[in-house]
């Protein structure tokens, strides 16, 4: 069977935009911002009016309505120049919007995704917790029905977005002694009582990403913020990690890109031994075979999105994701070793980048997590 990667004139054109947007919106300032871990609001909401943040929302909600692929080559984007954004952008679509779309009642997706998809908010998604990461099972939020409310309590943990975040998909036990089937889903406003963002986390990377925890405390959300039926939570997330895995995938598409530039214009500048280094044949077989994984990395990422609303998704999500994380590690550890000691200095962007990709083969399920994924779905085959 022949598949064909070509994109549409409709998906060149907004490519070409994204880019244009990154180039002369976001990389400016963004060293300053990275250094001072600013979240960048204005340019979020730039996104927002863009249509980047309600990408999987459908038009009748205020989204763009867009194929997962069209997604993916956003986020790649957005992510060749700042990871952090692409990070901000992919949560709010993919683990905030999307279950929403999926799972919400009419009135609940009227009543928040508007919101999300025009961009005047933006979402977060709180399923880990300091006890349970890889385990969602054994979370402890609990969530109790009192009247037309439900009561959340519990902690979450490494929630992005969290602080500038309106919106939140939140995974809760509401019988506990029945394990993973216990598990119920809700959207949580930030201004609901009880609700409460911690300090956020001096990260390694992404520093322009908020990320912080979350605490609910005896948090009460009308009754109507119930996502799916009760005891469906487990079955969301795990739907809704499998879609997301698109995006992480794709960021890190886009920071690969972004690493092979990089190296590829300081080994034909950086002059050794009477030559510019991209001469000497160390080099040239570096630079190769990051290309070679980039076009891998990008192909399975482009399969698994066109292919998201199939039984394999969720195998081919987690390929995705795992190859692409793992060879974008690979891109940015060569792409510095070539800039060699000034790879080293802030002042080179490949620094950052260096900093920025790491968490991708961790957050959205750890590469160990996938193969665990990819290996169930052939054993059952």
């Amino acid at each position: 069977m022949a598949v064909d990667f070509s994109l549409d004139e409709d998906q060149e054109l907004l490519r070409r935009e994204i880019r244009r947007f990154a180039e002369e919106r976001v990389r400016p300032g963004l060293r300053a911002r990275d250094l001072a871990h600013q979240f960048p609001a204005a340019l979020v909401a730039e996104m927002g009016e863009l249509g980047l943040l309600g990408m999987l929302v459908p038009e009748s909600l205020g989204g763009t309505g867009q194929l997962p692929l069209t997604y993916c080559l956003a986020v790649e984007e957005i992510s060749r120049v700042c990871p952090s954004l692409g990070v901000t952008m992919s949560v709010t679509n993919s683990v905030c919007c999307w279950p929403i779309v999926r799972y919400g009642s009419e009135e609940l997706q009227r009543r928040v995704l508007p919101e999300l998809a025009s961009g005047a908010a933006i979402g977060g998604f709180c399923l880990t917790e300091p006890g349970s990461g890889s385990d969602a099972g054994a979370m402890r939020t609990t969530a109790r029905r009192d009247g037309d409310e439900w009561v959340l309590d519990g902690e979450k943990a490494w929630i992005t977005n969290a602080g500038p975040g309106r919106w939140f998909v939140a995974m809760a036990k509401t019988d506990p002694a029945a394990g993973k089937r216990g598990i119920t889903a809700f959207v949580v406003p930030a201004d609901a009582p009880g609700f409460r963002v911690g300090a956020g986390e001096e990260k390694l990377g992404l520093r322009a990403s908020n990320t912080a925890p979350v605490f609910f405390d005896g948090c009460r959300i009308p009754a109507a913020n119930l996502l799916g039926e009760v005891g469906e939570g487990f079955k969301i997330a795990l739907a809704t990690l499998d879609h997301s895995r698109l995006g992480i995938a794709a960021q890190a598409v886009g920071i690969h890109q972004r690493a092979l530039e990089l190296a590829t214009e300081y080994a034909r500048e950086r002059v050794q031994f009477g030559v510019p280094i991209a001469e000497h044949q160390a080099v040239r077989f570096t630079l190769a075979r990051m290309a070679t994984e980039l076009a891998a990395a990008r192909a399975l990422t482009w399969h698994a999105a066109a292919r998201e609303s199939s039984r394999e998704a969720g195998r081919l999500a987690a390929e995705a994701k795992a190859y692409a994380s793992e060879a974008a590690n690979r891109a940015c550890w060569d792409a510095l070793q070539i800039h060699g000691g000034n790879g080293f200095c802030e002042e080179y962007e490949i620094a950052r980048l260096y900093r920025d990709v790491r968490v991708t083969t961790i957050y959205e399920g750890t590469s160990e997590m996938q193969r665990l994924v990819i290996a169930r779905h052939l054993l059952k085959s």
